[in-house]
This record gives structure tokens, sequence and C-alpha cells, in this order.
């Protein structure tokens, strides 16, 4: 019976990863409290217990004299059995939870076991991991038993034991995927510069490869594109742009607002702010449905981006926010959809301002009817200063006046997060080549 003990140890230590000596440390406090129950001892009196490492018996001393550990009554065998238990779930915990701390960071596997109050209860062999509502994609569906991914958010101990927290909305999910699919990221021959995403509908990143050699957009899209096809696949057909990341940041973002084609930028070294003039039809492939792609490049280049045609340019500039009747809180949520000129607000139809969060069909009536009103005052403004200038007179202030006035700087249409260098002084109009996309 002896030896057998030792070998359940052993098996035990080697399928749980529980330490032998700790599964030896219980066994003794487990008998000792048996012991005393069974002898009839006061809860003050002392027993020891000691298993003895090389046979496996087990010595039981109560109260100063040894007795017989296999006259133990039924109930404090019991006793102990329920202690040793017990001992051996938490020394399992522990072992879980030191294992899954040390990987916060790392991609897992897992199938799908049972759903709770709408989060997800991952089984990841001996440990399970919970993938809260908030930490999923939208609109994605899942089955008991179906196979996913996840992102290892924190490990935190609880009252039933390690809480592991997957995510796969983070952006460190998209760096671990691209780890995994290409070799010469885990080999840190091409490096992640920058991921700027916006989970379920559309990813940026941005790459650069140490190797000359080696080409970082061609390395991370594969062959026919077979390795951005399988991210795309776990991702449930969530676009994924690769940008190709370059030192100068005028080059940067001609590359972060692909596909658009990008005519001139203008950047602002100090408050690390642009302004990037498009072609009148480029204009709205730069900013994106609802300004996201101009967000998204805002996010991965760290810088505050301004989108402007070259007929914009031409016109007198006005913010939304210096029109008349539109509020401060109808301001941001055009500057959150992208629109923060008069003239952006001017060419938008009713359909396509009611679909920006907090715009009903009213307000957007009020807004197309004073951007008109204020767009006919900005050109009989500019048409009195065209005016004058052509016959060399100098322009009377009293129509500036009644005009409205264009900001000293126009807001970016996203916040951004920084993610690139920043160069020493200004650079020079680059020639934007034209990035692949996946």
């Amino acid at each position: 019976m002896n030896g057998e003990l030792l070998s359940i140890l052993e098996a035990i230590e080697r399928d749980k990863g529980v330490d032998r000596e700790v599964l030896i440390q219980a066994i003794e406090a487990a008998v000792a409290t048996a012991a005393k129950k069974s002898d009839g001892v006061a809860e003050e009196r002392e027993a020891v217990a000691t298993l003895n490492r090389k046979t496996g018996r087990i010595t039981v001393v109560v109260d100063g004299r040894e007795i017989d550990s296999g006259h133990l009554t039924r109930i404090a065998a019991q006793t102990a059995k329920q202690v040793i238990i017990q001992k051996l779930r938490e020394a399992e915990r522990d072992v879980i939870f030191t294992e899954f701390q040390g990987r916060v960071g790392d991609i897992v596997a897992g199938s799908v076991h049972r759903f709770e109050r709408g989060d997800i209860i991952i089984e990841m062999g001996r440990a399970e991991a919970v993938l809260p509502k908030n930490e999923r994609i939208p609109h994605e569906e899942y089955h008991q038993g179906d196979q996913l991914q996840g992102y290892i958010l924190e490990v935190r101990k609880s009252a039933k034991g390690p809480s592991i927290v997957l995510s796969r909305t983070h952006e460190g999910f998209i760096r671990g995927l691209f780890a995994l699919e290409v070799p010469e990221i885990s080999e840190d021959i091409v490096e992640i510069k920058g991921i700027a995403r916006e989970a379920g509908d559309r990813t940026k990143i941005a790459v650069f490869s140490k190797d000359d050699k080696v080409d970082c957009v061609g390395a991370c899209v594969g062959m026919r594109g077979t390795r951005v096809k399988n991210i795309v696949r776990e991702l449930h057909g969530e676009r994924i742009d690769i940008i190709r990341w370059h030192e100068r940041i005028d080059e940067f973002i001609g590359a972060a607002l692909s596909p658009a084609k990008i005519a001139e930028i203008r950047p602002d070294i100090e408050t690390k702010q642009a302004v990037v003039v498009v072609d009148d039809d480029q204009l709205s492939l730069a900013i994106g449905k609802k300004g996201q792609n101009v967000r998204l490049a805002s996010k991965l280049t760290g810088w505050q981006l301004e989108i402007k045609s070259r007929a914009q340019l031409a016109a007198v500039i006005v913010s939304v926010r210096d029109v008349p009747g539109i509020g401060p809180t109808t301001a941001d949520r055009l500057k959150e959809a992208g629109v923060t000129t008069l003239q952006q607000l001017a060419g938008m139809t009713a359909t396509q301002l009611t679909e920006i969060k907090g715009v009903g069909e009213k307000t957007a009536e009020k807004l197309l009817e004073a951007a008109k009103q204020a767009m006919a005052a900005a050109e009989a403004a500019q048409a009195t200063t065209v005016s004058s200038a052509a016959n060399g007179e100098t322009p009377a202030k009293t129509p500036e006046a009644d005009a409205p006035q264009p900001p000293a700087e126009a807001e970016a249409p996203a916040e951004p997060s920084a993610s690139a260098e920043e160069p020493s002084a200004p650079t020079d109009q680059p020639e934007t080549p034209e990035e692949p996309k996946a």
C-alpha cells in the first residue's frame, strides 16, 4: 500500500503538474487532523504525521506517543480525504494561475464549452477561460464545440480559481495572429510598427523590414495572399490594410490613407497636425465610410489629419462650428463622422446625415438648411473679395464681418494614438506610392 501511495503521488504530479512535496505536506496535515479526532485528543494538543519519502510509510505521533494510522475511524478517514482533495485543488489552481500569468499577451486556442450570462466559457485543456461579451468581435456567433483563438488579456485569482480573460477585439490579437502566420515577424526580421483597429470592420497595420532583401508587405500577405487570408478567416471577414512604414512622416501618412491617392501633404511638426490635399474624386475615398479611413490613418500615424480636396482649398473653408444654428454637441457628432467643414456638410444628403449617430431626419433637414444659408453668405463674401481684388481695390471690412470666419486650425476627425516616430524637421512633398491592400 505504501508503494502504491508513492506511485499515485507521482501520477498526480505528472498529470496535474502539482509538485509532489506539496501533495505530501497536504497528506501529512490531513492525517494528523484525522488522528486527533480519532484518538479523542483535544484540538489544542499536538499531532504530527510524517510520510517517508522513500518507503511511503506514514508515522503518526499524537501527544507524544505513536499510533497506528491504519486504525483511524471512518469519520476521521473521510475528513482526511476531504482535506487532501481540497489541498489538491488549491495546489492545481495555483499551478494554473502561475502558468497563465506568465502568458498574458499570448494567443491561445480552445473550444466553446458553455455560455454564462452572455459570456463564453472556453475550454483549454485543464484550464477554462472566459470571453466576455464586450471583448468579442461584433456580429460573431459561436456554438458549443466551436474552435476559436483569443488573446490573454489578464489572469486574476477568484474564489472559484484562476480567472483567465480572453479578448478578440484587442489590437494585440492582430499582432499575435500575424506573429503566428508570418515567420519573418516571429524571427524579428519584419517588425510591426503600429496597429489601428475597429474590431469586426477594418484594421490598418504598419510593418517594416529590417532586412533590405525582405519585402515586409509581401511577407505579411504571403504567396497568393494565403497568410493574410488565414487571418481574415479567423476574424470572420474583417478587412486588413497592410501598410509599409516610412520614417518620413509625409510618406507614412500617404501610405496610411491608402487606397486613396494623395496629391499633397502639409505637415506641422510642432503640433503633429497635417493637411492632406487630394483630388476631388479621391475625397470620399480618403475620408472613408463615416470617416473610418482617415480615423484609422490618424490613429496609426499618431497625427491629426485633415482631408481637403483641391476645390475646398480654392473655396473659403468654414468650420461647421462657425455655422449659425449648429451647436457644440451636433458639431462634435459631425466631427466624429469626419465632417468638419461647411463644404463637406453642404455636399451631403439628408439620408447620409441620418446615418450619423444622434442625427434624426428633422435635425438633418435643419443642418442642410443652415449649411445652405451659410454657403450663400460665404460665396457672397468670396465674390465681393474677388471682385474688389480684380479692380485693384481693398475689400471693405463689412462683407468680411458678415461672412462666417474660418478657424485658425481645423480639428482632426479622430483622436490619434502615437504609433510613428516623429521626424526632426518638415519634409518635402513625396510621391506617395500605392501600397498593397489585403
